[in-house]
């Protein structure tokens, strides 16, 4: 099992020399890859409920800085050699996925194959209303941007069409070092998992305990568009007991994500560095 860094670029970490702390010592001590969150806006007075909290708000405040993740990951991929560089996860529908390509097929040329680029269709509705982009198909909206990215990525000459994007013949240059950069579907719903089984290389329910719940979902919907379902990594998170990571890796999660293990950058090295010997030494 892998592991790495998720909520990497907030807090203490929206500081760059933290941030060069953060993604040094992550790759010093064996983590396989660092992700980062995404909000464009939040929008003051939200009532949208965060999926991922008991009291349905997103940590920290409304103003609290969240560094744009391509950035973010550009400046730590600059300043280390091989860990891998994750978006945890990107608003899919609210980027343009012509220009979404050039700047991730760019990071993944500029740090010879490192990003991953993770994706989730979103739930604040006031930052969608923000950036005048529908919400209510932003499923479908999801998935024709992950159709249109591949196809950029991979066609030396770009066609595709589709329900959101189309465009004919178009070049898009430097292709990604990797060939195409991996896509991970975020999402803890039914409808994230049959998007995963469908178009994704990973499927990341960030809550352990959706998992029996999920992957069979994942795995039909994989089956039935013809893919195999043992080729899709699965990406889950918390706080690691080795009983529940080593039972997790034996129904096929392949990679497990921590938040940061100190909230003081000065003390980073040294709490990474103990959890390398306790969890990512066992496996």
């Amino acid at each position: 099992m892998n592991f790495g860094i998720i909520f990497a670029n907030v807090g203490a970490y929206v500081d760059p020399d933290a941030a060069i702390i953060m993604g040094q010592s992550a790759e010093a001590n064996g983590f396989e890859s660092i992700w980062t969150v995404e909000h464009p806006a939040v929008p003051k007075g939200y009532v949208s409920e965060y999926p991922y909290s008991r009291d349905g708000r997103m940590p920290g405040d409304e103003m609290a800085p969240v560094p744009d993740p391509l950035a973010w990951l550009t400046w730590v991929g600059a300043h280390t050699k091989t860990i891998k560089l994750a978006t945890g996860v990107m608003i899919l529908p609210l980027r343009n996925p012509v220009v979404l390509a050039k700047e991730c097929a760019t990071i993944d040329h500029l740090t010879r194959g490192r990003l991953i680029l993770g994706v989730g269709v979103g739930w604040l509705h006031e930052e969608f209303d923000a950036i005048d982009v529908g919400w209510d198909d932003r499923g479908a909206h999801t998935d024709d941007s992950i159709n249109a990215l591949r196809a950029l990525w991979t066609q030396e000459t770009s066609t595709y069409s589709g329900s959101h994007s189309s465009f004919a013949d178009i070049y898009s240059f430097p292709k990604p070092a990797q060939g195409s950069i991996p896509i991970v579907v975020g999402g803890h719903s039914k409808p994230a998992a049959r998007r995963a089984g469908r178009f994704g290389d990973g499927f990341f329910p960030a809550d352990p305990r959706h998992l029996v719940e999920l992957l069979p979902v994942m795995r039909a919907a994989a089956v039935e568009a013809g893919r195999d379902p043992d080729a899709i990594e699965i990406t889950t998170g918390g706080r690691p007991k080795l009983d529940e990571l080593k039972m997790l890796a034996d129904i096929g999660v392949t990679r497990f994500v921590v938040p940061p293990l100190a909230m003081h950058p000065g003390k980073l090295p040294e709490a990474m560095e103990k959890f390398a010997e306790d969890i990512i030494s066992k496996f």
